[in-house]
């Protein structure tokens, strides 16, 4: 009975929330002081289209970008009708299941609440930019059932541990100094695709000097390989970390080309 009066209490608090337009602050799980949440922005409901997609923002693993790589997409998604999750990860400090457990339990918490946002439980994706770009693939080549994304969409991510071009503080965050052969292997993400990895979108910059292009670049090649529906943007120039800001040179077109691909299934 008090279950069941707490999870009215939430619904009446989201459905309150939802009415004021205000996004929805949902805590997950807690390390120390370190606490996992998602900040839900909804599209009106009239015109959502049912799809929805978890934000993981980057910062090699050891902090977060939570505003150009997270909540300041939510208007974005929103005007095409998708709602949004942005997730509040957990760093890894020795423990690199910690921040993977989130992204699944954020994927979980979209699909658990899938009627009263107007979701599709078959149409949640994850997207991810830099370290985030990491923890996205990583969910979307290594997570199954209810917690396995339908696409994901990737910025200037990390994407192998190889350490010849990798990042190496997201690397070293994640895995340790001197992970063995058989993690950077689990967790070079472009050796992880398979026929079942869903359509992948990926953005970069040729002139990254943070994160090698060559990361996103073999991501999509095995995505190839595999027959996963893929497609590649490199811009010229833009270096790293532009995420949502105006002030990329190529951002206009940058929005285009991904909402061009979200309408293309």
């Amino acid at each position: 009975m008090k279950k069941l009066l707490i999870m009215a209490l939430v619904m009446f608090h989201t459905l309150s929330l939802m009415a004021q337009g205000k996004p929805i602050t949902i805590s997950l799980s807690a390390t120390g002081n370190d606490t996992a949440s998602v900040q839900v922005f909804l599209p009106n409901a009239k015109k959502a289209t049912g799809r929805a997609v978890l934000i993981c923002p980057g910062g090699g693993y050891a902090h977060l970008a939570m505003a150009h790589e997270g909540v300041d997409w939510a208007p974005f998604f929103n005007k095409l009708g998708i709602a949004v999750a942005v997730l509040k990860y957990r760093m890894p400090h020795g423990d690199r299941t910690l921040p993977i457990a989130d992204a699944e339990d954020g994927i979980r918490l979209l699909r658990e609440h899938a009627t009263e946002w107007h979701i599709n439980t078959n149409d949640i994706g994850i997207m991810g930019s830099s370290a985030g770009g990491h923890l996205a693939a990583t969910i979307a080549t290594h997570s199954m059932g209810d917690a396995a994304p339908n696409f994901q969409i990737l910025f200037y991510p990390v994407i192998t541990m190889d350490k010849t071009f990798t990042h190496m503080g997201s690397r070293t965050n994640l895995l340790g100094k001197v992970p063995s052969e058989e993690l950077e292997k689990e967790f070079s993400n472009e050796q992880q695709v398979t026929e079942k990895t869903p359509r992948a979108f990926i953005a970069l910059s040729s002139d990254d000097r943070s994160v090698p292009p060559a990361n996103g670049v073999e991501y999509y090649l095995s995505c190839v390989k595999h027959n996963v529906p893929a497609t590649l943007h490199v811009f010229p120039t833009g270096g790293h970390g532009w995420g949502s800001r105006a002030s990329f040179l190529y951002h206009t077109e940058m929005e285009l080309e991904l909402q061009s691909w979200l309408r293309s299934f």
